[in-house]
């Protein structure tokens, strides 16, 4: 028997609470077992969502329990070397992790089996050559080079090194479980089981009684990242065997490589502009102030969280209807992205703002220091939400180039923003350098989607009455 919100309101709620609670109810019902694409889109968000949730305190956790494993100064050397891993493993795809959320529905919606199959070898194929020879560059590098790098970031930067192709491997794997709409197997890897694993591998090493460093956690983290990875792998292959029949494939690669290098752009660019205030702190200060400030980032990760839900929920909708040319559902779910990512995201400010020093202290007593700084990026966070995932709708209506273009430019100003405060304000430089830099962003995606998609993305223009968030006059260029 299935469970009914709206039967359990209008059985045991009290008579003055049916009236509103009932629209309530019923709105949760048909996101719980609606069929129509709307539905699913929500339910989809919904899972997205709390999945980021429970991976948000996952995350906070596995930091919480590394930075007082590690004490600051090696906390901060970890963070330096795992998040410029983590970049580099993007990066590795060049794109192409992205591009398969588009091809995957697009070949599906056609029933060009041969080219769905094509793309589900061929992605990985091509993430494990790039991502390996980077590596390799990588670590010539440093046998070259290493006496110009800090002795205590070089072992961890080697092992770095090491993790970077099945970093690649986990971010086309997330995209090919995003295309099919799968969302568990799009977040549960990389959000709850691999952190888990890093816990619980650095905690088993150091009982074992390796040194509670960054070299350690760097060598768990290899070891959590290759289970994770093999585990997906196998997971994906069962499943598209269920879904894609078998038969011959065949590999488009001129035409994925023309699709995905823009988009290579704007995620290279997008997660440079979202990380390299880190790495210009570790650069610029000592690890214990990097502990501080990736400590603040981390407590404001709900946030992000809201936003990227959404974003993949809503991206195979987003080229769905826009490749089959299907306005009115396109515009639809483009205002409902508005909602479903601002309100969530203010909520979310507003709770961690109250909660920031409380859970800065689960770090250390040092750390309470970044509260400030909670404020600082909270404002450019909401900036980005006010326009939702506004950079998603130019990508899948191939305006790659131009997302590419504004996150070129707003990477640009936060690297002289952080280059310029943050030898004069210290961290808090690096947070106003950031947080400009995303409203900066925000101003110019929504100018470009007003542009060329002729609609006006912002929340403000859902909320006013009378308005449009689509533009009726004139043509789109």
């Amino acid at each position: 028997m299935r469970l009914s919100f709206a039967g359990i309101v209008d059985r045991w709620a009290p008579a003055r609470l049916k009236a509103p609670l009932s629209g309530l109810a019923s709105g949760i019902d048909s996101i719980a077992s609606g069929k129509d694409e709307r539905a699913v889109t929500q339910r989809i968000a919904v899972t997205t969502f709390l999945v980021r949730v429970v991976s948000a305190f996952i995350a906070y956790l596995s930091q919480v329990l590394l930075a007082r494993w590690m004490g600051d100064f090696d906390y901060g050397v970890y963070v330096v070397v795992w998040v410029g891993a983590v970049i580099i493993g993007g990066l590795a795809c060049f794109g192409i992790q992205t591009a398969i959320v588009r091809f995957i529905p697009e070949y599906g919606e056609r029933r060009e089996l041969d080219l769905l199959r094509g793309i589900l070898l061929g992605s990985r194929v091509q993430g494990i050559v790039t991502s390996t020879a980077i590596a390799g560059f990588g670590i010539v590098g440093l046998l070259l080079f290493g006496e110009h790098v800090e002795s205590y970031y070089v072992m961890p930067l080697y092992l770095a090194a090491i993790c970077i192709p099945m970093l690649a491997i986990g971010e086309i794997q997330d995209g090919l479980a995003r295309g099919f709409n799968w969302p568990d197997l799009a977040l549960w890897p990389t959000f709850i089981i691999r952190p888990i694993l890093i816990i619980l591998f650095t905690w088993t090493a150091i009982r074992l009684g390796a040194a509670p460093d960054a070299t350690t956690a760097m060598a768990t983290a290899i070891v959590a990242t290759y289970a994770t990875a093999l585990w997906q792998m196998w997971a994906i292959r069962r499943r598209t065997a269920r879904a894609v029949p078998t038969g011959p494939r065949r590999f488009t690669s001129l035409a994925w490589i023309t699709i995905a290098l823009p988009i290579f752009l704007v995620e290279g660019f997008f997660n440079l502009l979202t990380n390299v205030d880190i790495l210009i702190v570790g650069q610029l200060r000592p690890p214990e102030e990097v502990a501080v400030y990736f400590a603040a980032v981390k407590t404001l990760a709900l946030v992000h969280f809201v936003y990227f839900a959404v974003r993949a929920a809503l991206m195979p909708r987003f080229s769905q209807y826009y490749a089959a040319g299907d306005r009115l559902r396109f515009e639809a779910v483009v205002r409902d992205s508005l909602h479903w990512t601002f309100w969530p995201s203010v909520g979310a400010v507003l709770v961690l703002l109250v909660a920031g020093r409380l859970l800065l202290s689960f770090f250390g007593a040092s750390f309470v220091a970044g509260y400030g700084l909670l404020f600082i990026f909270s404002i450019g966070l909401l900036f980005r939400a006010s326009i939702g995932p506004a950079e998603s709708i130019l990508t899948m209506a191939g305006e790659q180039r131009i997302c590419a273009a504004v996150y070129a430019g707003t990477f640009v100003v936060n690297l002289v923003l952080n280059y310029t405060l943050i030898p004069h304000l210290g961290l808090e430089g690096a947070a106003i350098a950031t947080s400009t830099a995303l409203a900066v962003e925000a101003i110019a995606v929504y100018l470009a989607v007003r542009w060329r998609m002729r609609l006006r993305c912002s929340i403000v223009h859902v909320l006013v009455p009378g308005s449009s968030i689509v533009i009726r006059e004139g043509r789109a260029s």
